[in-house]
């Protein structure tokens, strides 16, 4: 079994790249999947072939309804199935490293090139700085990645629904007991009898249930990532909302009717003032508050 050990290192790898959910359908994929299909279903399953029997004596018959009963064993469905799944995972993972790659020949050019110059405006115009690898090592999902994660959350719930579907038309979610053949060689209806049948039951409703488990998380995360592409598109659209400098008609007519008012106003204070002034005696007060020039009150109303 050390090719579950690599695919356990893999997938591991992968852990430390993905979302929360992703964290959880990978413990559900190594605990409640590829652990029980070692410990359990391996054994259960081991003497699917030898207790398999018939009552006849016919040489081939027995082969031959075996082959009908189950075209493919459950055991290496279940791990054609983990496989398929895995895939994509994995190729989300090769895409993630390129990506590391690329970024961290990157920063070591712009570290070289800032140690050579001391311009680093010069320098930072030049080279790209890396937008989806952090400091610490984790990277940001957006962008290409964003886009690389989706699709692979896509291709895996298509397999996902493709094998339980199959499954079901294979062999359906139970085991019966007798199996009726009677296919060419058997000479007549024969029956088949299997051991262990409600074990082996049992088990394939786990597998299922853990399988329709990974696909609900799969799609919850799909339908995570979607809301938060749209919060984030929308809070961009916002950043970049650009105010314009003429104000609408409304606007327009307000701001004019308040230019007005404080006009109004000031001009009234400046009449209440040269009246104060002409009742209190000032020599030439009323003369000079009568004698302004239209124009200069104008430019007084101006300037205030």
């Amino acid at each position: 079994m050390g090719d579950w050990d690599v695919l356990g290192r893999l997938l591991d790898k992968v852990q430390s790249h993905s979302t929360v959910i992703g964290k959880v359908w990978l413990t559900v994929l190594f605990v409640f999947r590829i652990l029980v299909l070692r410990t359990s279903a391996e054994k259960v399953w081991g003497d699917e072939k030898s207790d398999f029997i018939c009552n006849t004596q016919q040489p081939g018959c027995e082969n031959v309804c075996y082959d009908l009963a189950f075209p493919i064993s459950h055991v290496r469905f279940w791990f054609l199935q983990i496989i398929a799944v895995a895939t994509p995972k994995l190729l989300y993972l090769a895409h993630v490293l390129h990506v590391i790659h690329i970024e961290k020949k990157e920063r070591e050019r712009m570290k070289k090139q800032a140690e050579l110059n001391d311009h680093a405006s010069l320098f930072l115009r030049v080279y790209k700085v890396p937008k989806y690898t952090k400091s610490t090592g984790k990277i940001s999902i957006r962008g290409r990645l964003l886009r690389s994660y989706v699709l692979h959350l896509v291709a895996k719930i298509i397999l996902e629904v493709l094998f339980i579907v199959g499954q079901y038309f294979l062999y359906g979610f139970t085991l019966e007991t007798r199996y009726v053949c009677s296919r060419h060689p058997c000479p007549h209806k024969v029956d088949c009898f299997l051991s262990r049948p409600t074990e082996k039951s049992v088990i394939i409703w786990f597998m299922l249930v853990s399988a329709l488990v990974s696909l609900a998380l799969s799609l919850v995360e799909l339908f995570y990532l979607c809301v938060k592409a749209a919060k984030e598109c929308m809070a961009r659209r916002q950043d970049y909302t650009v105010t314009p400098v003429t104000p609408p008609p409304s606007g327009r007519n307000a701001f004019k009717s308040r230019s007005e008012v404080i006009q109004n106003s000031a001009t009234l204070e400046l009449e209440l003032q040269g009246r104060k002034l002409g009742v209190n005696g000032v020599t030439g007060g009323v003369s000079e508050a009568k004698g302004v020039s239209p124009e200069n009150k104008n430019t007084g109303e101006v300037h205030i």
